[in-house]
């Protein structure tokens, strides 16, 4: 599959619309994007706000296409505030969508906000896990970013991503090569 065949998309799992949560996970997504050669147009952003409690409805339609549309992404970010030390019931909800083969093919990165570096190991301890369970491809630590860390967001995504970038271009060369 040729770079400009390949989608990116972002899941946001924050029950308020348009939050920052979303603006994280849509930063991540371009910048990684942009650090392994991914061509962006038609990225995929999924904000669970708007689908709300259809999550709920094992028979939505509108919910089984953004699971299709998801599942179909070859680098895909998956973002949530830090709720309770862990990531929200509206992301566990959409992620239950999925089989234990759902996001095969997937090259995903797990990103959580926090107000501070508490619960900085819920993106590892919690995220992740559930990401595995369902088929992605996680080739390097997710990433916690803090409260006081979205005054210099770009800076912190470009030190995460020093490390990230090789370990996310390989995967995507060996899912999709």
């Amino acid at each position: 599959m040729s770079s400009s065949a390949r989608r990116a998309g972002v899941v946001v799992g924050n029950p308020k619309p348009q939050s920052r949560t979303l603006d994280v996970g849509v930063a991540v997504l371009r910048k990684a994007a942009e650090a392994v050669g991914l061509a962006l147009g038609d990225e995929l952003v999924v904000d669970l706000a708007t689908v709300g409690a259809e999550v709920l409805d094992w028979s939505s339609e509108r919910v089984r296409g953004l699971v299709d549309a998801v599942s179909g992404c070859s680098l895909l970010v998956v973002a949530s505030p830090t709720f309770k030390a862990s990531y929200t019931g509206l992301l566990k909800c959409f992620l239950d969508w999925f089989g234990t083969t759902g996001l095969s093919g997937a090259v995903t990165v797990p990103v959580m906000i926090g107000a501070g570096p508490a619960h900085a190991l819920a993106v590892e301890v919690h995220l992740r896990p559930v990401l595995v369970e369902i088929g992605a491809t996680l080739p390097t630590r997710g990433l916690y970013v803090t409260e006081p860390d979205l005054a210099r967001l770009d800076d912190v995504i470009g030190v995460w991503l020093e490390e990230a970038a090789p370990a996310l271009r390989r995967a995507l060369g060996q899912a999709n090569g």
